[in-house]
């Protein structure tokens, strides 16, 4: 065998061998590895997972996992673990699955009106990564509530129902304070403008709103129970509010979970600071978290002078609104009397 033959058969098994290298490669990185059908699946890795834990996390979704743990190291991920949420498709190959779980996506937090701050812990713990423990925390720690102007009763004010975008993995902390910063960026000028018109603080006023919106389901009604709060308030009157005897109750027994829908004597003797049959002014917090619509109607009375308000038997929903005792005994005795049928049927 001549030298030009040897040269010849020693090149193409070098390419023989990168040819199959390559394709070693290609199978590994560039082919689908994924084993699920639908379109998107999403994966959250834990703060300071290690890459064992990240393996047992996606090993559902991913056909072979030796080529993913094998192009994880060599592309240096099991050594820079992101925490998150990440997104992966379906076929997506090992390059783009190593590729996604370096890029996390943000999540949508959503809230509506809760009662208690425990309950709105509780709700964003389902959807971020701190538990409710380390929210409730956040929300309660001492220097936090006395640089904001807070109380631990008065800090549920600060939150108001919306949607928000965060990443999967952000610290209590950091989800407190940008609540903190949509809470002062909602009190601008002119909100605090009206507020100090009707000689409230903005926590007062939210407070006050979460009496009214708990006491009708109408948004239109709002501006008008608004108005008789802030009559009676005017005058030196208990506001005698319904809702705060109920959630006076309720805090009393530690049971938030049974359901009260008419008052009796027991509730209204109720000791208790938001008890407002028995104390003059707002309850030292609110009652439940008011909407946008509920602190607007507060700042933006309906004019009236009306001091007296009861379910209206005609017009289910809203209320008969009157000025003098004896015209609300009227409108009061026509709602216990439908009542009672009710109760009796």
């Amino acid at each position: 065998m001549n030298f030009k033959k040897i040269i010849l058969y020693v090149s193409l098994a070098v390419l023989v061998g990168v040819a199959y290298f390559g394709f070693k490669v290609y199978q590994t990185v560039f082919t689908p590895n994924t084993n699920f059908s639908e379109e998107k699946v999403s994966v959250y890795i834990p703060t300071d997972a290690t890459f064992e834990e990240v393996k047992a996390i996606v090993s559902p979704h991913i056909k072979d996992m030796d080529k993913f743990e094998t192009l994880a190291n060599r592309r240096g991920y099991s050594t820079e673990i992101k925490a998150g949420k990440f997104e992966l498709t379906k076929n997506m190959n090992t390059n783009s699955i190593v590729s996604a779980l370096r890029r996390s996506v943000p999540v949508r937090v959503t809230f509506n009106n809760q009662e208690r701050l425990e309950n709105f812990v509780g709700r964003i713990a389902s959807q971020i990564e701190p538990d409710s423990i380390q929210l409730l925390q956040a929300f309660k720690e001492p220097t936090f509530l006395e640089e904001n102007g807070f109380t631990e009763e008065t800090v549920f004010t600060m939150l108001l129902p919306n949607t928000f975008e965060f990443y999967w993995n952000t610290s209590a902390v950091k989800f407190r304070d940008q609540m903190a910063k949509e809470y002062f960026r909602f009190w601008n000028d002119e909100r605090k403008a009206k507020a100090e018109k009707l000689g409230l603080t903005p926590i007062q006023v939210s407070i006050l709103a979460s009496i009214v919106q708990k006491e009708t389901a109408k948004v239109e009604e709002l501006p008008r129970v608004a108005k008789v709060y802030l009559n009676r308030m005017n005058v030196g009157m208990p506001l005698q509010a319904d809702p705060t005897v109920i959630y006076a109750y309720k805090l009393s027994s530690n049971d938030f979970n049974q359901v009260i829908k008419r008052v009796y004597y027991k509730h209204l003797e109720v000791d208790s600071p938001y008890n407002t049959y028995r104390n003059v002014g707002l309850p030292p917090g609110p009652i439940f978290m008011p909407d946008v619509n509920a602190i607007d109607a507060v700042l933006n009375p309906e004019q009236h002078d009306f001091i007296y308000f009861c379910a209206s038997v005609e017009r289910f929903g809203y209320h008969e609104f009157a000025t003098t005792l004896e015209q609300h005994n009227v409108n009061a005795k026509k709602y216990a009397a439908w009542l009672n049928t009710q109760t009796t049927n």
